[in-house]
């Protein structure tokens, strides 16, 4: 009787380049990045005109209902602008990896190696987000390029402060810079098993399932899985892009743009929809 082979919380080695390991989670990186990569080809290719034909006007509607999205977070058009590159193509390179994890062949085609004396069957392909790797590499992504936003917008000096307060100063002010710090440190750490956490448990639900009922009963579940591959690119990118409005933020910024008490409320707001995610 066959038995459930489970896949692994470590990604398999494929082949070597040099020294180079070659994983199967990295390989579905690179189709992805290649079904990226072609869609801004043919997209450069429509030359953008002003009459758009299918594909040019499909292209127009998903940067149009991003960037629409986005603002409608960021809340300034100006910093969605400048935002949108890196928060639309994480969600973009997000769920097409993540959609990609569900194709026929995906963890079905294999090859055999001898492991520690054991012959067993490797998958080339497994779904990208599978590896705590690469969730971690797109989350530091995210986490440094906050970072670098924040001391382009407010200074190094200014931005500092917001971790870093002399305690004989201003002790609670101390004491809150470093849990921000902490708390900053936290984000790669939740971004990373967020994402991962949901595409492995996924992955597994897909193999037991289509061991244990084959054929139709896997279709359902199938398309559950797109749409937790698109929740979870959404979450991830929307989440960078509050952590980006905060980031250029500065503290008691409300104070400079006037007394009114619909400027000083809109810092609190940011911090009160980073919550309620989180507590999601």
């Amino acid at each position: 009787m066959a038995s459930i082979e489970p896949p692994t919380l470590a990604s398999e080695t494929i082949a070597h380049i040099g020294s180079f390991e070659v994983r199967n989670t990295l390989i579905m990186a690179w189709l992805a990045m290649l079904v990226v990569f072609a869609l801004v080809f043919f997209a450069r290719r429509t030359k953008f005109k002003e009459i758009p034909g299918r594909f040019q006007a499909f292209l127009e509607l998903i940067v149009e209902g991003l960037f629409g999205f986005f603002d409608s977070i960021i809340g300034d058009k100006k910093q969605t602008r400048t935002f949108f590159p890196l928060i639309a193509t994480i969600f973009l390179f997000l769920m097409l990896a993540n959609w990609m994890g569900i194709l026929p062949g995906v963890g079905s085609i294999t090859i055999p190696e001898e492991i520690h004396g054991e012959m067993l069957n490797l998958p080339i392909f497994r779904s990208m987000n599978a590896d705590v790797n690469m969730t971690l590499a797109i989350a530091l992504i995210s986490v440094i390029a906050t970072q670098l936003f924040g001391i382009a917008a407010l200074g190094i000096l200014p931005y500092a402060n917001k971790f870093f307060v002399a305690p004989w100063r201003d002790p609670i002010g101390a004491f809150v810079g470093i849990l921000e710090l902490i708390a900053e440190m936290a984000k790669i750490i939740s971004f990373s098993f967020r994402l991962f956490g949901n595409i492995f448990a996924g992955e597994v639900l897909l193999v037991v399932i289509s061991f244990l009922m084959p054929y139709l009963a896997p279709i359902p579940f199938l398309g559950l899985e797109l749409f937790v591959g698109f929740i979870q690119a959404l979450v991830f990118s929307m989440l960078t892009a509050v952590f980006l409005k905060m980031a250029v933020t500065a503290h008691g910024g409300h104070e400079e743009h006037g007394q009114d008490g619909e400027h000083a409320a809109e810092p609190r707001s940011l911090e009160s929809d980073v919550a309620e995610m989180a507590h999601a």
